[in-house]
């Protein structure tokens, strides 16, 4: 076909289409972020392990401080050290249960 042939012209595209199909787009990015679509999963598992590890820690540890105080003011020395330590674990595992639990969406 020359150049110069008679024929249809394509149509130049309509400005309202255009807007049309960017406020369609921008209407699916914001649904996707309300229903939680839109995040990083890899970002949550990261905070998930965070603060598996921050409950594990801080239940040792807590209950590790607390039985050591206790024993320096009652001298049972090691006895309330080891009770609140095992005590720790046990509170530090049912939280960990219970996050793994919750996140079985």
């Amino acid at each position: 076909m020359a150049k110069n042939e008679p024929g249809l012209d394509p149509l130049k595209e309509d400005a309202r289409i255009t807007a049309l199909n960017e406020r369609l787009a921008q209407a699916k990015s914001d649904e996707a972020i309300r229903r939680g679509e839109g995040r990083d999963k890899g970002d949550d598992d990261y905070r998930l392990g965070n603060r598996v590890l921050a409950e594990l820690i801080g239940g040792l540890a807590g209950g590790a401080l607390i039985g050591w105080v206790l024993d320096r003011f009652l001298g049972t020395s090691p006895w309330l050290l080891l009770v609140m330590l095992f005590l720790g674990i046990i509170v530090a595992f049912r939280n960990i249960i219970r996050i793994s639990n919750r996140r079985s969406k």
